[in-house]
């Protein structure tokens, strides 16, 4: 019987192995690891897909111009996030990070809730402006869900 099913389980990783793409397991557990490492109550970004490149910030608070010289997110940071995760709290109502493609949290918007965790690639989000969200985030701020009708996968 434990051969039989040391043989099924086998047979079963290879057949996975063949259905999933090597590059997205790789691209979880980098995001993955990203997500644990950020601290609780934070919200972070990365310059590249699948939470490579370079870390551009993190923060607990809301950053209404990420082109400015203020807040987490500064003056380069903007318009180049490609990965967002989420390390909320659950004790407060405010869970949602809401990413505006403009400054002072205006234009469309697009939301990421805690359950996520993180949204790996943004090529594929979309702001309620119809924009991508890939390379185009100015500004951010913490939401109830209600608040948001636009979700990233």
């Amino acid at each position: 019987m434990r051969k039989t099913t040391t043989a099924l389980a086998a047979l079963g990783v290879a057949i996975l192995g063949i259905t999933v793409p090597v590059g997205t397991a790789q691209a979880a557990t980098a995001c993955d690891n990203a997500w644990h490492a950020l601290p609780a109550g934070m919200m972070g970004a990365y310059e590249h897909a699948d939470c490579g490149g370079g870390f551009l910030g993190r923060t607990a608070g809301a950053d209404s111009n990420w082109r400015n010289d203020l807040g987490a997110f500064q003056g380069a940071d903007n318009d180049k996030a490609s990965s967002v995760l989420n390390a909320g709290t659950t004790d407060s109502d405010y869970t949602v990070v809401q990413f505006f493609n403009d400054a002072g949290t205006t234009g469309g918007y697009s939301c990421l809730k805690r359950g996520e965790f993180y949204a790996s690639n943004l090529t594929n989000d979309y702001f309620t402006s119809g924009h991508v969200v890939n390379d185009n985030i100015s500004s951010h701020r913490w939401v109830r869900e209600q608040d948001c009708g636009r979700f990233m996968t």
